[in-house]
């Protein structure tokens, strides 16, 4: 008979019902009341049974059992389940048994026996044979162990998972009949339960068993504790269910989440392959590469649809993982070159895309790969790879590689629920690889646009020492709208430059590189730098209008509307600094002593806004002081916002207590004062003032007199001979004459010649007139006109500026190239 637990069920669904007999035992277990539904039950009269022990009418065997009973009802306040009674006649009557206590103030427990006869309930007469072939038939496995943990009984379903019939099982343990089986921890489950009494229901096991040794299996296990009458352990009983191919199922999708979680984390074609392999490893295969089309790499556009020329197609490894620490199995490092043998497996995949797989590779044979010359090819047994799946990398019909899997240590071989799910991932991971692939290609045409829109170097001057930092907001294209630039001007002068345009990205980078182009243009103009603000807002505001007509809002032209720029131009010769801005942060400027100041610069509007002129200053700078121009960005955090009080303050700051090399200046206040992921794109140009020796300048002024041209001559021969440059006296006293004749004989007011040796020798004569001089081509029988055209010829370049006194006509020849 089971245990009282096992027969509580039926019991309490017969109570239930109105044919159950009441009796009532005193607290020695004996009969006090018999009914005659008792008597018809039973078969004894009341006489006969009152006052005598229930357990007088019950067949020996259950009679043993009532002093344990007995102490349930007191312990548990009653108890339920099947006892066989002795009828009056002799034979055997099966009970459903319920106690119930009966509890009086002051008095004894005495208790309340119901009675439900069990005679034609089915199953009851249910024989050994007929349980036994019940659970024989079943398909689920199952089993009995004594409290050693060693098989007393199991049904035929159990061999199915390997161990043998039921004859072999009996007195061995699990692990002596599934060996290659994780047996302890199985065992640890039962003795859990052993111990406790608490079933384990669907515990589940992933293992390899005897009947499927090359295969990893999963099955569902289930624990429960046999007791015997009195409630002691007497084994386990378990059941094993086959779960394998929902196991597989989830493993699949574990997988593939897996893989949407960590496949495509970045816009980096080679840290997307390896994510790929590194997703695949130890989840589907042992050892994984993946080899991209070199052009993949490069951003470009592989040629769509099948590949006839495969085998001259470069391909290089993005990416390979392996559960053997180093990726032993390959002599090919990541961004190596990948050579396929002709016709090889891999190579026909990347031709057709179609994938490939061969369960067992055939051990003997040699690997697909090409090594170096004179190498020893390798055997796949000699790298221990067994079984094989190719799945190209493809996305919106290209091609861009090959992912190759290989199973080493585990020994099942790839299937088609295998192949399925790599093509499913891979396929994931190819639009990954195309998206970066596609933003390699973006990305590098915006920063060769960059690169080409900021100066490679400075210029050669002597007017300043420059030093620059540029530091964009988007560190993924590393694209911005801000820009600098130094521009060297007539007379040994320098322009500054620094300017933002709203927006980032490729289309903030060539609005930049459109205002850049006009400043330096306007540059060569020689105008003030209101002057060259002025124009640039013209440019601003007309490209703006002509733009302004489609649909595209993000045009260069539209993008430029609102940009700021502050022009700077520095005289090394007198030390005048004048400068103007268009919605641009004043520049700070560091004194000789390190006194930090910001330039009192008359605010002006941003770029093709409109509204107030713009206004210049202008400064005397001494030797060594330093300008700090920079964008908004630096001064401007999610601390201090757009306060400008407080930007310029922590500037200040910086400024001040770094003494050093301007290179090193200008990064450490960068760093400084900029997060590590910036705020706002941050441009910073410094630049330390320097001046011309007295002895690099000579001046004279001259009288308007024709006859002064031979004694401007005369002089200018003599400096030259001073500065050792006479190999220029020649040219220099032709651009002289010319320049003096022409001044005495189209020019009013005072006339200057000055000369200047820098990195260039500079002639300048300065006249009260506002006409400027024209480049004529005379024929050959006009008796004029020929002086502009012969400087031009003679010098690097020459031109024209205006002053508030007139105008400059200068021309420069190279120090370095005097035939020039």
């Amino acid at each position: 008979m089971g245990s009282s637990k096992e027969r509580d069920v039926p019991a309490r669904q017969r109570f239930d019902m109105a044919d159950a007999v009441p009796l009532l035992l005193d607290a020695r277990m004996a009969v006090t009341s018999w009914t005659a539904d008792a008597e018809r039950l039973l078969g004894y009269p009341a006489g006969e049974v009152l006052g005598r022990r229930a357990a007088d009418l019950l067949i020996p065997e259950d009679a043993a059992r009532i002093p344990d009973l007995a102490d349930r009802c007191h312990g548990d306040g009653g108890w339920a389940g099947l006892l066989s009674a002795r009828h009056r006649d002799g034979h055997p009557l099966k009970l459903m048994v319920r106690v119930v206590p009966l509890r009086a103030a002051g008095g004894p427990v005495r208790w309340v026996v119901l009675l439900a006869e069990l005679a034609d309930s089915p199953g009851w007469h249910m024989s050994r044979s007929v349980l036994e072939r019940i659970t024989s038939r079943s398909p689920v496995g199952i089993a009995i162990v004594d409290p050693d943990l060693r098989y007393v009984w199991s049904n035929a379903a159990l061999e199915q998972f390997g161990g043998g019939p039921p004859e072999q099982r009996l007195g061995r343990r699990l692990a002596d009949i599934q060996p290659g089986l994780d047996a302890e921890r199985i065992e640890a489950q039962m003795l859990r339960v052993l111990e406790t009494g608490d079933p384990v229901v669907a515990y589940e096991h992933v293992g390899r068993v005897r009947s499927a040794p090359h295969r990893e299996t999963s099955h569902a296990m289930s624990f429960i504790r046999l007791e015997d009458d009195h409630g002691d352990p007497i084994g386990v009983y378990y059941t094993v269910v086959d779960i394998g191919e929902s196991y597989r199922a989830r493993r699949r999708l574990a997988l593939l989440d897996r893989a949407g979680e960590h496949i495509g984390r970045s816009l980096d074609v080679m840290q997307t392959a390896q994510e790929l392999a590194d997703v695949a490893v130890p989840g589907l295969a042992d050892f994984v590469t993946v080899d991209l089309l070199e052009s993949v790499l490069k951003g470009g556009e592989p040629a769509p649809g099948p590949r006839s020329d495969a085998d001259a197609v470069p391909l290089r490894r993005a990416g390979h993982q392996s559960v053997q620490g180093g990726v032993p199995e390959t002599a090919v490092g990541i961004g190596d070159v990948a050579s396929y043998v002709a016709g090889s497996p891999p190579i026909r995949s990347l031709t057709d895309g179609e994938s490939w797989r061969e369960e067992r590779l055939d051990p003997l044979a040699k690997e697909w790969t090409t090594g170096t010359p004179g190498s020893r090819a390798a055997s796949f047994l000699d790298l221990g790879l067994h079984s094989v799946m190719i799945v190209p990398v493809r996305a919106r019909g290209v091609t861009m590689g090959i992912t190759t899997f290989f199973r080493r240590s585990r020994q099942d071989p790839f299937d088609e629920d295998d192949l399925a799910l790599a093509e499913e991932f891979v396929g994931r991971a190819a639009l990954c690889v195309d998206n970066a692939r596609r933003y390699t290609r973006e990305r590098d045409a915006a920063l060769i646009l960059q690169r080409n829109l900021l100066p490679h170097r400075f210029p050669d001057q002597d007017a300043v020492e420059v030093a620059a930092v540029y530091r964009p907001a988007d560190e993924l294209t590393g694209l911005a709208g801000d820009w600098y630039d130094v521009i060297p001007l007539s007379g040994a002068r320098v322009a500054l430059v620094v300017g933002e345009v709203a927006g980032h990205g490729i289309d903030g980078a060539a609005a930049m590189g459109r205002l850049r182009s006009a400043v330096q243009t306007l540059a060569d103009l020689d105008l003030t730098p209101e002057e060259v603000l002025a124009h640039l807002d013209d440019v601003v505001s007309r490209a703006a209008r002509e733009e302004g007509t489609g649909a595209d809002d993000r045009t260069s032209g539209m993008q430029a509307v609102g940009a700021s720029c502050l022009y700077v131009v520095y005289d090394p010769v007198s030390g005048q600094c004048s400068m103007a801005g268009a919605g641009h942060p004043a520049p700070a400027v560091v004194a000789p002593d390190g006194t930090v100041t910001f330039a009192d610069l008359p605010h002006g509007p941003a770029l093709g806004v409109g509204g107030l002129p713009f206004e210049s200053l202008e400064l005397n700078l001494a030797e060594g002081s330093v300008l700090a121009l920079h964008t908004d960005g630096l001064i401007a955090t999610p601390r201090t916002g757009r306060d400008p009080e407080a930007g310029r303050e922590r500037l200040r700051r910086a400024l001040e207590a770094h003494g050093q090399p301007l290179d090193g200046l200008c990064r450490r206040i960068v760093d400084d004062l900029v997060p590590t992921r910036p705020y706002d794109d941050v441009a910073l140009l410094l630049a330390r003032t320097r001046r011309l020796g007295a002895q690099q300048v000579a001046t004279w002024d001259l009288p308007i007199d024709p006859a002064v041209v031979a004694e401007a001559r005369k002089s200018t021969s003599q400096q030259l001979h001073t500065w050792g440059l006479d190999e220029l006296a020649f040219t220099t006293e032709l651009v002289v004459s010319e320049l003096v004749t022409n001044a005495i004989r189209h020019a009013s007011g005072p006339i200057r010649l000055r000369l200047i040796t820098d990195q260039a020798l500079i002639c300048e004569v300065f006249d009260g007139g506002a006409t400027a001089p024209h480049l004529r081509h005379p024929k050959t029988t006009d008796e004029g006109g020929r002086g502009l055209f012969l400087i031009s010829q003679f010098t690097q370049r020459w031109g024209t500026r205006y002053t508030a006194e007139g105008k400059i006509i200068w021309a420069e020849q190279s120090l370095t190239d005097p035939a020039v």
